[in-house]
């Protein structure tokens, strides 16, 4: 549902904002220090922001720098644009503001949102207190995929894999979802305790991270005119894990002709692949 309707709701997902309608253009920007963090400033108080980035402009366009921000709602960056295009915000010139109006093939993988960016939207429109979430299990699931180790490799190069179960509850919503995803990493020296350890670790909050993520998925949060939320169940992401009983589920986990396979959910956004300038290739700037 886009945002701007008066009378219009707004689905959001627990997803990396993909459209023209939640990111915007700003330039003219003059620079200074921690201009990332002014603009983040200036334009959260309209909404969440998914990403704020600075760059500077083209020798062809001159001096001083742009911005492209996307917010997690239509609604909120079109409010944005017309309250601060034209405006000096935190700088001794106006800014120039708007919505992205053409961008060939963008963002057209939609990618699930990391843990950490899942918390900070559900905070926001639940609350630090309406949500909570728990791991079920967290499981040592290194070889049950049909591994062929030799034994003279065994040692030297070891692979950690760990599946994890988590349920997220919405109390003041009634719904309970749950995610189970899994975790891998390689260790390069298998025979070294505190690389195999610390492998173990990372691989266990990379599994917890990525369950979290996937019981996200399930949620809907409706936006409505007044500021108010309301959730739904997206039932079409409903999974074999939220009808059985935890017994059931770690028995699921513990089988061992286990396919990881069918826990090989849809890629999770990863901060560090996602490219600015691929992004920028696909947008048309506006004249001056």
């Amino acid at each position: 549902m886009a945002g701007g309707s008066p009378s219009m709701a707004e689905l959001l997902e627990f997803r990396v904002p993909a459209g023209r309608d939640r990111t915007l253009l700003v330039w003219g920007l003059e620079p200074e220090p921690g201009l990332e963090h002014s603009l983040f400033l200036a334009f959260s108080k309209f909404g969440p922001l998914y990403s704020v980035r600075a760059r500077r402009n083209a020798a062809v366009a001159g001096p001083g720098y742009y911005a492209i921000i996307k917010f997690y709602s239509a609604g909120d960056a079109s409010r944005a644009q017309r309250a601060c295009n034209g405006q000096r915000l935190f700088q001794k010139s106006p800014l120039k503001v708007c919505v992205c109006t053409k961008q060939k093939g963008f963002q057209q993988q939609v990618l699930a949102l990391n843990s950490n960016k899942c918390q900070e939207l559900a905070n926001h429109y639940l609350g630090f207190n309406g949500w909570s979430s728990r791991i079920i299990t967290l499981q040592n699931v290194s070889g049950f995929d049909g591994e062929n180790e030799e034994l003279g490799e065994t040692l030297q190069k070891r692979s950690v894999k760990y599946l994890c179960a988590v349920e997220v509850t919405l109390p003041n919503h009634g719904i309970r979802t749950r995610g189970v995803a899994l975790g891998e990493a390689h260790v390069e020296n298998g025979e070294d305790p505190l690389e195999f350890l610390t492998a173990t670790r990372r691989v266990q909050k990379i599994a917890a991270g990525r369950a979290l993520s996937n019981a996200f998925q399930k949620i809907l949060l409706v936006v409505l005119e007044n500021g108010k939320v309301a959730v739904e169940y997206n039932s079409t992401q409903e999974e074999l894990t939220d009808s059985l009983t935890e017994e059931e589920l770690k028995g699921l986990v513990q089988v061992n002709e286990l396919s990881l396979e069918q826990f090989d959910f849809e890629e999770e956004e990863v901060l560090s692949d996602l490219s600015f300038d691929d992004e920028l290739s696909s947008l048309e700037m506006p004249p001056n």
